[in-house]
Formats: structure tokens, C-alpha cells, sequence
């Protein structure tokens, strides 16, 4: 071959590989990560709880339908900002920074999250929703994220964070997030780029108000009561048994929608919605007292909170819908988790922060399409903070180093590497405020679950999860479990020392007291 063809061959291969290499970037798979707030898995009907029949999800089902569901996904700090802080980053809360929503220092933005790799990978990125950091998204080439109450925003009227400004916004705040979600697919991301969405309502968090069409969708439906509705604490005393966010006890007037008396001035009328928070005795009625009020409370709570979810569920659909109806459905990864678990009226509770099972489970479903098989699942223990580099696994991108999390992404299409978690390491922070529930740290196996519970008290729990799934009998102490104890706590010692949190109990304890709030 003369020198002029080799160097018109050469020129012209090199066009060929450069655009198969371009093909292969602009067929990077899509992100679409949804996120909902308090969203317990057993409130998902494809997880077959209680509620399947009364309160089914079908859309969020049928990713379940088409990908897969994973089973055993836990949180390491069950509350809103720190999960969601931990899933950004890939770190634990003592290496992010963010340990509590209540005191804490904002989420620091100037270190590594998922978004940002996804970014120097050529995606473009939006977030639209619920953020809840206290700081200003980074690594997003769009924002518009809940501001006021806390950085919980609301459910009507919301006012949002758009780019830097404040936008007043009318409306339900469920389907104007899914709404914005949409337009930004539509109309606003790069269409020459691969893109990463994350799509996080604020629903179903406290106080549950549900859009007007769903307001009476349950009337005249008597709604199931888990098995431990009643629980006594009788082995948890000084640990379930001391926490202030009992149905019977601890639901405000706002909780449970009660009309409030005529004349009350504003300062009043403030006060009066909050009675319950304290255990205030709270009733809509002189004559509904005892069990009786008790029930009533759970069922105005329950079906509130389901309500909630059907428009979540909805707007779950409108997404999936519009995937379908610009060809996207078959290279976008949509995934579907909650920033934590919830009770339900387990343990005759609501909220989260323990590391008993309701609140330490997160929902966590996976369709890909091109990579995983349709109504497949996932028993393996996983964690949040294995999320951003199994995302980033997906997307070809190279995990960085400090990210604490494992990805799982080949257990997503079955080439399992024989790598899945034997234990998982848990530790909140939060304390007396919200809730009173003591600062602790734990490890849990397939089997077992030991807990240490430490601020100011030195309690020990230890669970048998085979033969006690309801976590009512603590058998720490047990003559007959010292040396299953003694075996676990060298287990936790050594997640610990992996994790970096092999700190004093002090340490730990002055995490808590920074920005202590009491009731």
C-alpha cells in the first residue's frame, strides 16, 4: 500500500472509531433517580405488606414488574438529611459531615458526590423537589429544590429554589414537583448528553396532607393494624419505651386534622397545632377516649399518609408514561427508593430513627432494561451509601476513592461477584429533639441485629431476627447468647475500624450535643 492510501486509510479509520466511540458515549445509559420522603417499603404494594390490597402502587410497581426489587436495602442514619446526604456522597455521616436535620452544620458541597462525577462524564444533571442539605445543590446544572419550614417545604403553595431564586409556586406540591421534572426532560437538559434526574417528592412526610382528589379516597375503609400496634416495650423499657412519637400519644392537632376552637389568635392558633408534640393529651372529641381513640388516631394517621402516596404514585406513572412516549424507556435506569423507612403504626409508632427494621428498611426498585431481568430479585444486603457507586458503575464511571459504599451493580444483572455484605454498621445521632430517641449505633447480619444504645444511658439490645422478626424480645443478657454477643460486637468493632468510627463514646456523644435542641 502506497503512503497516500495508508494515510487515507489510517484518516479514515480513525473517523470510523471516533464514531463508534461517540456512539457509545451518546448510548450511556440515562439516570432517573426517584426519591420519596418517609416512604416505608411495607407501604409499597409490590413488597406485599399489609396495605397491598387497600392501597396498591401499581407504578411503582411495575418497575418492580420490569426490574428488579431489592429486599434487604437499609439506611445508615435513619432521618431525612443525613440519608440523603450519605446517598450523594457514597461516605457514612462521621465522614460527610451531615449527622442530624435538627443543630447540624449545612451539607458541605465542596466534596464528591455522584452528580458531580456523572457531570465531568459528560451527563447533564437536575434535581427538582425535595433537597433538605441546607446548601445549595452542586454538581447539578438545574435546581429547583423546597425551601421554608425547615428546608421541608410544603404541601400547598410551595416556594422553591430555582437556580439561586426564590419562585412562589401554586399548587400541590406532588404533582408540581412531577410537573417540573417533566418540563426539564422536555424542554430545559442538553439533548446531546446522557442524562441524570433526581426526581425526590417531599411526600409522604408529615403532615401528611393529601391532594383534595385523594382526601376521602379511603372513607369507609377500616384499614389493617400491624401486628405490634400494641406493643408494651416490656424488654425495650428504657429505649422504645422512652421515645415521644407514639399514635396514642404524641400526634399533634395538626397530625390529625382537628377543627381548632373559634377565636384563637394567631400566637394561640400556633400552639394549639402543635399540642401532642410533648404527649398533650389530644382527642376531637370529649366522648372518643381509651382503644377507642387510640384506633381513631392510627386510622386518620394511616390513611392520610397512604393518601399521600397515591399521588406520588401517580406522578410515578406521568414519568414512566413520557419515557415510553419518546423512546427512552429502553437505555433509562429508573430507580425508585425513600430517603429511610417508616412506622406505620408499628410498635404503635410513627416516624423512623431507630434501627429496628420499619425505619432501618429503605424501598429500593431498579429497572433497566437493557441489563436487568424483568420481575427479578435481590435479597443481598445493601446500603445507601452503596448507591452513588453502583450509579456511577452503571454509568461507566470510575468511583472515587473516598466514596465509602460498594456498587452493586453486578448483582443487578445476576453476575454476582460473590461480594455481598455479610453485616451492615448503623449509627444516629439525634437527640432529645425530635422524638427522644437515644443516640446508637449497630450491626445487623442476615440473622441477628445487636444495638448499643450509649448518650445517657449504656443499654445493649440484642435481636434474633429469624425467630423474632418483630424485634419484641430482647435477648442481650441471655446466659445462653454470650457468646453469639461476644462474636457480633468483634464483628461491629471491626465496621467500625473500617468505617473510620472507631472514635470514643465521648466523641460520639459531642456529635450529638453540637447545636443540641430540647423540647
Amino acid at each position: 500500500m502506497r503512503k497516500k492510501d495508508r494515510l487515507l486509510f489510517g484518516f479514515l479509520l480513525a473517523m470510523a472509531c471516533n464514531s463508534f466511540y461517540g456512539q457509545q458515549r451518546s448510548e450511556k445509559p440515562n439516570i432517573i433517580f426517584i426519591m420519596s420522603d418517609d416512604h416505608a417499603a411495607h407501604a409499597i404494594s409490590a413488597y406485599n405488606g399489609i396495605y397491598k390490597d387497600v392501597a396498591p402502587t401499581p407504578n411503582i410497581d411495575r418497575l418492580a414488574n420490569e426490574g428488579m426489587l431489592m429486599t434487604n436495602t437499609f439506611c445508615t442514619n435513619s432521618i431525612c438529611g443525613p440519608s440523603r446526604a450519605s446517598i450523594l456522597t457514597g461516605k457514612y455521616s462521621h465522614k460527610n459531615g451531615f449527622y442530624k436535620n435538627v443543630g447540624g452544620d449545612p451539607f458541605d458541597g465542596g466534596q464528591q458526590t455522584f452528580p458531580k462525577v456523572l457531570q465531568q462524564n459528560g451527563y447533564t444533571t437536575a434535581v427538582v423537589g425535595k433537597w433538605h442539605l441546607w446548601s445549595e445543590p452542586t454538581g447539578l446544572d438545574y435546581y429547583k429544590y423546597h425551601v421554608l419550614n425547615e428546608e421541608q417545604g410544603s404541601y400547598w403553595d410551595p416556594v422553591y429554589n430555582e437556580n439561586g431564586k426564590e419562585v412562589q409556586e401554586k399548587g400541590y406540591a406532588t404533582n408540581l414537583t412531577g410537573k417540573f421534572a417533566l418540563e426539564w426532560l422536555d424542554t430545559k437538559r442538553d439533548p446531546s448528553k446522557p442524562f441524570m434526574l433526581m426526581f425526590q417528592f417531599k411526600a409522604p412526610h408529615r403532615p401528611w396532607y393529601p391532594d383534595e382528589k385523594y382526601k376521602n379516597v379511603f372513607d369507609g375503609i377500616d384499614m389493617p393494624y400491624p401486628e405490634t400496634f400494641n406493643d408494651d416495650y416490656k424488654t425495650r423499657e428504657r429505649t422504645a419505651g422512652k421515645s415521644m412519637m407514639s399514635i396514642e400519644n404524641h400526634l399533634t392537632n395538626k397530625d390529625l386534622k382537628i377543627t381548632p376552637p373559634e377565636g384563637l389568635s394567631s400566637e394561640a392558633y400556633k400552639k394549639w397545632l402543635r399540642l401532642g408534640d410533648k404527649g398533650e393529651y389530644v382527642s376531637p372529641s370529649d366522648t372518643l377516649t381509651g382503644m377507642a381513640l387510640k384506633q381513631w388516631k392510627y386510622q386518620t394517621y394511616i390513611k392520610d399518609y397512604l393518601a399521600c402516596i397515591r399521588s406520588v404514585d401517580d406522578n410515578v406513572g406521568k414519568l414512566l408514561k413520557y419515557l415510553d412516549d419518546n423512546d427512552l424507556t429502553k437505555n433509562t435506569i429508573v430507580i425508585y427508593t425513600a430517603d429511610q423507612g417508616f412506622y406505620l403504626g408499628d410498635h404503635g409508632w410513627y416516624d423512623k430513627r431507630f434501627m429496628y427494621e420499619e425505619s432501618l428498611r429503605m424501598p429500593f426498585v431498579i429497572r433497566y432494561p437493557e441489563k436487568i431481568k424483568a420481575g427479578s430479585q435481590n435479597d443481598d444486603i445493601n446500603l445507601n451509601i452503596d448507591f452513588a457507586p453502583t450509579i456511577l458503575d452503571l454509568a461507566s464511571a470510575k468511583t472515587p476513592k473516598d466514596m465509602q459504599g460498594k456498587s452493586f451493580a453486578k448483582s443487578l444483572t445476576k453476575q454476582n461477584d460473590n461480594c455481598a455484605r455479610e453485616a451492615m454498621y448503623y449509627h444516629y445521632y439525634e437527640y432529645p429533639k425530635w422524638h427522644n430517641v437515644q443516640p446508637h449505633y449497630g450491626i445487623r447480619t442476615e440473622r441477628y441485629k445487636l444495638i448499643h444504645f450509649y448518650y445517657d444511658i449504656d443499654v445493649w439490645e440484642l435481636y434474633d431476627l429469624e425467630n423474632d422478626p418483630n424485634e419484641l424480645s430482647n435477648l442481650y443478657g441471655k446466659e445462653d447468647k454470650k457468646e453469639l454477643v461476644k462474636k457480633l460486637k468483634k464483628k461491629l468493632y471491626k465496621l467500625q475500624k473500617e468505617s473510620g468510627d472507631d472514635v470514643s463514646l465521648e466523641t460520639m456523644r459531642s456529635e450529638t450535643r453540637k447545636g443540641m435542641v430540647h423540647y
